[in-house]
C-alpha cells in the first residue's frame, strides 16, 4: 500500500523536540521526506535532514528553504510549528518580549511560508499547517501575550487559506490543547506543587488528562495529507473537548 505522503517533501520548524519532534517522526512514517528546521538541528531524533534556522531571521529562513529544495527537489509540505510560550496578564510582558514573542509565533509563520511559496505552487500536493493553541479560542487565565499570539496565528491560517486556495495551496491550523511537552513540564517544575499544577491542567481538559504530542502529530498528517483535498481553512481542536464541551462536574457515587 502506498503510504499517503510518499514521494512528498516537508519542513517542520522547531522540530528537534516536543510537537514539532512528534510531528516530524509522523510525517515520516507516512512516507514523506521531513527537514527540521529548529535553533538546535543536531538534537532532532527525526529528520532526513536537519538545518540550522532562526524563523525571526529572514536570511536564516531563506537560506533553509533553499538547502531543502536544493537537496531534495522540491517542497510539498510546510508545518510552522516553531514557537515560544509567555506567562502573565497584560501587564506582565514588556513591550521588547511582546515583540520577541509575536515575531517568532506570528512573523515566523509568514517567513518560512513565504520562502516556501514559489516551490508550494509547483507542488501537485501543496499544505501548510501552522500550530495554533487552543489559547486561541478560549480565555486562559496568565496567557495574555501567548494567547494574543495563537489568535493572530489562527486569523493568519484563514486569510493564507483564503489567498492561496486557487494557487493549489491548502493551508490549516491545528489547535493542540495543553500538550505533555518540555514546555510543560518545565512550567510545571518551577511550580510550588508540580504534582498539584498537573492535576489541575489535567482537570481542566474535559477528557481528563494533557493531549498527547503524537496526537497533535496525528492531526497534522491529517490535514496536510492528499487525502484530505478538500479540507482548508481549518482549526481543528486537539484538546479533549476543552474548546467546545461544557461537561457537568464529576460527583461521587455513593
Amino acid at each position: 500500500m502506498i503510504r499517503p505522503l510518499e514521494n512528498l517533501v516537508a519542513i517542520v520548524t522547531g522540530g528537534a523536540s516536543g510537537l514539532g519532534a512528534a510531528i516530524a517522526h509522523r510525517l515520516r512514517e507516512g512516507g514523506a521526506t521531513v527537514a527540521v528546521f529548529d535553533l538546535n538541528p543536531d538534537a532532532a531524533p527525526h529528520a532526513d535532514l536537519a538545518v540550522a534556522v532562526d524563523v525571526t531571521d529572514d536570511g536564516s529562513v531563506v537560506a533553509g528553504v533553499a538547502q531543502v529544495a536544493e537537496a531534495f527537489g522540491r517542497i510539498d509540505i510546510v508545518v510552522n510549528n516553531a514557537g515560544i510560550g509567555a506567562q502573565g496578564d497584560i501587564a506582565a510582558n514588556t513591550d521588547e518580549e511582546w515583540h520577541r514573542v509575536w515575531d517568532i509565533n506570528v512573523v515566523g509563520v509568514a517567513r518560512v511560508s513565504r520562502a516556501a511559496l514559489p516551490h508550494l505552487r509547483r507542488s501537485p500536493a501543496a499544505a501548510i499547517c501552522n500550530t495554533s493553541s487552543v489559547a486561541a479560542t478560549a480565555g486562559l487565565p496568565q496567557r495574555a501575550l501567548y494567547s494574543a499570539t495563537k489568535g493572530a496565528v489562527q486569523s493568519l491560517t484563514l486569510a493564507m487559506a483564503a489567498d492561496h486556495l486557487r494557487e493549489g495551496i491548502r493551508v490549516n491550523a491545528v489547535n493542540p490543547g495543553t500538550a505533555d511537552t518540555p514546555w510543560i513540564d518545565r512550567l510545571l517544575s518551577a511550580s510550588p506543587d508540580p504534582a498539584a499544577e498537573r492535576k489541575a491542567l489535567e482537570a481542566r481538559q474535559p477528557h481528563g488528562r494533557l493531549v498527547s504530542a503524537d496526537e497533535v502529530a496525528e492531526a497534522v498528517a491529517y490535514l496536510v495529507s492528499p487525502r484530505s483535498g478538500s479540507t482548508t481553512g481549518v482549526a481543528l481542536a486537539v484538546d479533549g473537548g476543552m474548546q467546545a464541551l461544557r461537561l457537568r462536574p464529576l460527583t461521587e457515587s455513593k
